[in-house]
């Protein structure tokens, strides 16, 4: 093997660049390949915009945030918009696109729709491996992804910033955090940050309930309360709440909200006066915290190392305090939600945490 290519795909994430940094520099140094960088994941790839990656040219990454390569979460290769406004299937521009360029294997950074879109590029021959990446911390296999532990930590801040202003006021502030349909932010922030109230997707909340733990917390002569919201909550009896569908994206839902609901509910069943905070992308900028980068670097490090050693159609994950290499069709299309027993759950209720269910 001669010559790589890497792209980044999905929503941005800490961390980003430190699994180009220590792809580049473990490829270069270790096995003196060259590197290419496909602009805006799989739509660079498929129209052909590339960038040379060098190892000079890719340092000082490793504490920046975003990607220098660009990403996108709605060019699907397989199902392409193009100029004209019409879906194509450009998969097989993007084959070429790799021959011309002599790239003859793949890094492949992002989430669940970025694995997914890998499988259908491994089924077709391409020779590559998956790196996990999320805020959401949902992909199977990986007891992480990177970027998570800093969104937590940017949550967890916050949390720490809206107690002072809700005991000062004797109010109940509502906090909405990402996650999509998974509540592993919300919990491990809620934990972290001492929220009273932690509401999560794998559990259907009930407002009673939470208005009742809320009364009770009074009752006890804590005149404010925290809540933390995950954005793709929902009532046992009610809808999703979203603030938009945006069609030609893998996933059109676009949640967020949530929060103004719940608080608006909240202040008539309680009488206390409520407000809502949404962090929103403040979650997903910003430069990681040291483990983000030490695990984008093993997995950026992992990923060459795999393809040295002839593996292909494998995502490099963590598991225990190991990177191991897993097949993409056990992670491509499925999610790792928050079990209700989990051992975090079960912590949370012990400490008088309510989940609203």
């Amino acid at each position: 093997m001669k010559k790589i290519g890497i792209l980044t795909g999905g929503g941005d994430c800490p961390g980003l660049n430190a699994v180009i940094r220590a792809a580049v520099r473990t490829a270069v140094h270790q096995y003196g390949w060259e590197c290419l960088g496909y602009l805006d994941g799989y739509r660079g790839l498929a129209l052909g915009e590339t960038t040379p990656l060098t190892y000079d040219g890719v340092s000082g990454l490793l504490d920046r945030g975003g990607t220098i390569l660009g990403t996108s979460n709605r060019d699907n290769p397989f199902n392409f918009r193009c100029a004209d406004g019409e879906l194509r299937d450009l998969s097989g521009q993007a084959l070429d696109n790799l021959a011309r360029d002599k790239v003859e294997a793949l890094v492949v950074i992002g989430g669940d729709g970025t694995m997914t879109g890998a499988e259908q590029f491994r089924e077709l021959g391409v020779t590559l491996i998956g790196v996990p990446k999320t805020i959401d911390n949902d992909l199977l296999a990986t007891d992480y992804t990177f970027g998570f532990h800093t969104a937590v930590a940017t949550a967890t801040e916050a949390l720490d910033r809206l107690h002072t202003t809700a005991e000062s006021h004797h109010r109940l502030m509502v906090m909405e955090v990402m996650g999509r349909y998974a509540g592993w932010i919300a919990l491990h922030a809620g934990l972290a940050g001492g929220a009273d109230v932690i509401l999560i997707p794998e559990l259907p909340y009930d407002t009673a309930r939470v208005a009742e733990a809320i009364e009770q917390r009074r009752r006890w002569g804590r005149n404010y309360s925290i809540i933390v919201v995950s954005e793709g909550v929902r009532p046992r009896s009610g809808q999703l709440i979203t603030r938009g569908v945006v069609a030609d994206s893998p996933d059109p839902l676009r949640l967020g909200g949530v929060s103004s609901l719940i608080a608006a509910e909240l202040e008539q069943w309680t009488g206390v006066e409520s407000r809502c905070v949404v962090l929103g992308h403040l979650q997903r900028g910003g430069r990681p915290i040291p483990f983000d980068r030490i695990l984008a670097t093993r997995f950026g490090a992992q990923a060459v190392e795999a393809l040295a050693a002839g593996e292909s159609g494998k995502m490099v994950a963590l598991q225990g305090n190991d990177i191991v290499c897993v097949p993409l069709a056990q992670v491509a299309g499925k999610q790792k939600l928050v079990a209700p027993d989990h051992p975090l759950v079960a912590m949370g209720r012990g400490l008088g945490v309510c989940f609203g269910d």
